[in-house]
């Protein structure tokens, strides 16, 4: 541990692995660390039912095209397969169990406390994602129900839902799977902020991450961009969307103004009794590690350029979404990203 590597990456999720791509290919004396206790990232923990937005071809990490599935959009345990062998494909150095609870900078040098020792490193490459920062909302009376409320992030299999009256909360692509598939097990209610918003069946992940792609070109370099219409936070149609579609149980409630024990009362002042809230509501980011070293907002962003941090020389953020690189958030976009932060991290090491 007290050897000074030249980088250390925080997270070994599928961001993690994309900057460790790069860096083997550069011959850098880097480490990964990763919190969790074995390979496949966040899909440890998503939801069983769960699959990508896009085909196999177009949801690889760099080097290595994942492998064709059976099924349009490639399954939970596919991606996790994937991961595995992708990092034992390349021999990325990973320590795994490994919390960062810290981190400082002296003369040139971070020191990266964590459960197991400190790690001493050039330059960190912080890529521990979303999952580990829930975000629920702070709604009157919360505190107060006496149900299950359950985060999608803790979210799994709906048979545990079954027999109960259930209201799902959000409108993105996550509230809309969740109340596809528990629907299909008991009675459910789903609430958003606004009306749903669908993208046109035909559209994918890849498509989206073209567009990211085109907006991103043309917001560089001073141009207008247009999307044909189609906003890219919008829900993506996979075929379990499709299904639930065709039930027609994708229909919103509307908002409700505040919790009481048993249940919501909507903004139209009715009470409704629920046993389980299932909050599809976001992240926030995982970077309260960092916090001795670069500030950060109350959902963990922090200033960058591109995915340098503008605070502080020597850290990178890597694949936290649209403020570290368009579409640096999903398995094809965190190439760009990896790729460039690695080759600007050359250049910083150069320099130092």
């Amino acid at each position: 541990m007290n050897e000074i590597k030249d980088v250390i990456v925080i997270g070994g999720g599928q961001s993690g692995l994309a900057c460790g791509y790069y860096l083997r290919r550069h011959k850098l004396k880097f480490l990964i660390l990763d919190k969790e206790e074995k390979c496949g990232g966040a899909w440890l923990h998503a939801w069983d039912s769960l699959s990508l937005f896009s085909p196999a071809e177009h949801s690889s990490l760099p080097g290595w095209l994942m492998p064709k599935s059976e099924n349009l959009f490639p399954l939970k345990q596919e991606v996790i397969d994937y991961l595995c062998q992708y990092e034992k494909r390349y021999e990325l150095p990973i320590e795994r169990s490994v919390t960062v609870e810290n981190i400082t900078f002296d003369n040139k040098v971070f020191k990266v406390y964590t459960n197991k020792g400190i790690y001493l490193s050039k330059a960190i490459i912080a890529a521990a994602g979303t999952w580990n920062n829930p975000y629920i909302p702070k709604i009157n009376g919360i505190e107060t129900f006496r149900g299950i409320q359950i985060h999608s992030a803790h979210y799994k299999i709906p048979e545990k839902f079954r027999n109960l009256n259930v209201l799902v909360v959000g409108e993105g692509n996550s509230g809309a799977q969740i109340v596809a598939e528990v629907s299909k097990v008991t009675t459910v209610k789903w609430s958003t902020r606004k009306p749903p918003q669908y993208l046109p069946d035909e559209v994918d992940g890849f498509y989206l991450f073209n567009v990211a792609t085109a907006k991103y070109l043309a917001e560089k370099e001073g141009k207008p961009f247009n999307a044909a219409n189609y906003d890219l936070g919008n829900i993506v149609m996979v075929p379990p969307v499709k299904e639930a579609r065709s039930r027609g149980v994708l229909i919103s409630n509307g908002s409700f103004e505040s919790i009481y024990e048993n249940g919501v009362i909507w903004s139209d002042g009715t009470k409704e009794d629920f046993d389980a809230i299932i909050w599809c509501t976001g992240f926030g980011f995982t970077t309260s590690f960092l916090k001795n070293i670069v500030s950060a907002d109350e959902r963990g962003i922090i200033k960058t350029e591109e995915s340098r941090a503008a605070e502080i020389p020597g850290l990178w953020l890597a694949g936290y979404g649209s403020w570290t690189g368009y579409a640096s958030a999903t398995l094809i976009g965190i190439n760009r990203n990896a790729k460039q932060t690695c080759n600007e991290i050359i250049e910083y090491l150069q320099k130092n």
